[in-house]
């Protein structure tokens, strides 16, 4: 990718345009026009005004945004963790995937954690049935930590599962 996205934090007015993007790299029929996607496995939203709204709002956390040409183009959470960077919600525009957007965004995520927070570790989490997803990440550092997290039935306001065997892969990734 030839040109260099602009990023900044998300503020209180940024919320509805994050959730359209999130739901579109996520969720659905426009999710599909990217290379990875949640659809096969979750119906239902991946996140909402209030979710969004709390994470801008909070002290440690954040949403770091992408533009290009002044058009948001990608997001992605990064909270403080005990002793690490959380990196989640990393959302691209699924037009814009394939095209080094992913690899930029995560990298100013990991920078964010080490200069901006101070920490040497990022962490995230990965739904464990999405191989090719683990696996990209796979390719930028990141290890299973042999840790798993269960998937939040029952919550609608987390999707709506479409299958009954989902789970979070621990991934972890030294930054120094």
């Amino acid at each position: 990718m030839g040109v260099l996205p602009v990023f900044q934090d998300a503020g209180p007015d940024d919320v509805p345009q994050v959730v359209a993007l999130v739901e579109r790299a996520y969720r659905g029929q426009a999710s599909r026009a990217g290379w990875t996607t949640e659809a096969d496995l979750l119906d239902g939203q991946r996140t909402d005004e209030r979710e969004i709204r709390e994470l801008v709002m909070a002290e440690d956390s954040r949403i770091r945004m992408a533009f290009l040409d002044g058009v948001l183009v990608a997001c992605v959470r990064i909270d403080r963790g005990s002793g690490h960077g959380y990196i989640g919600m990393v959302s691209v525009e699924p037009s814009r995937q394939r095209g080094g957007l992913g690899r930029q965004l995560l990298a100013e995520a990991e920078r964010v954690i080490l200069e901006d927070l101070g920490l040497d570790r990022a962490r995230m989490t990965v739904i464990g049935q999405r191989a090719e997803l683990i696996a990209w990440y796979g390719r930028r550092g990141y290890q299973p930590t042999g840790a798993r997290e269960p998937f939040p039935y029952g919550e609608p306001r987390n999707g709506l599962p479409r299958r009954s065997d989902l789970y979070f892969e621990v991934l972890e990734k030294p930054l120094r």
